[in-house]
């Protein structure tokens, strides 16, 4: 089996267990978190182009995982992260990170938030090194080693 055959059917099953994860976690914590994690992901290359924050958008309002969520709150975090992100990515970054790592001691709740970024990152069909790296940042803040996810 081809590495992407593997990476798709990998996040089949991520997405189908995300969702029993996310219900469990309807706080504004973790809303916040997962939409700071579709934030850098979006933004994992420096930028967000106007198609990603579609594909984002998209990917939020129709992803079964977030369904349990208003989605008008979820688009509003996505916004409120990715507008950090183009003013001072690397300001915006820190801060992202941060609202990610408010998790740390709910580590259910912070793996969920993982493999949704794992999910955003594989949307595409292209889970690419920058978006890796975001994502290996995201389990450093909030102490799950990459290595879980095969990071």
């Amino acid at each position: 089996m081809a590495l992407w055959d593997q990476l798709k059917s990998r996040i089949t099953d991520m997405t189908s267990s995300t969702k029993t994860q996310v219900a469990k976690f309807q706080s504004k914590d973790f809303a916040k978190a997962s939409m700071a994690m579709c934030a850098l992901i979006a933004a994992a290359d420096g930028t967000i182009t106007a198609d990603e924050r579609r594909r984002t958008a998209n990917f939020i309002s129709g992803n079964d995982a977030l369904s349990v969520f208003d989605v008008s709150e979820l688009q509003g975090h996505f916004e409120f992260y990715s507008s950090k992100l183009e003013k001072d990515y690397d300001f915006g970054k820190v801060e992202a990170i941060a609202t990610i790592g408010k998790l740390r001691s709910k580590p259910e709740a912070a793996r969920a938030v993982i493999q949704v970024g794992i999910i955003i990152g594989g949307a595409d069909g292209n889970f690419d090194k920058d978006e890796q790296q975001a994502v290996r940042e995201a389990c450093n803040a909030v102490g799950i080693p990459p290595a879980d996810f095969d990071l």
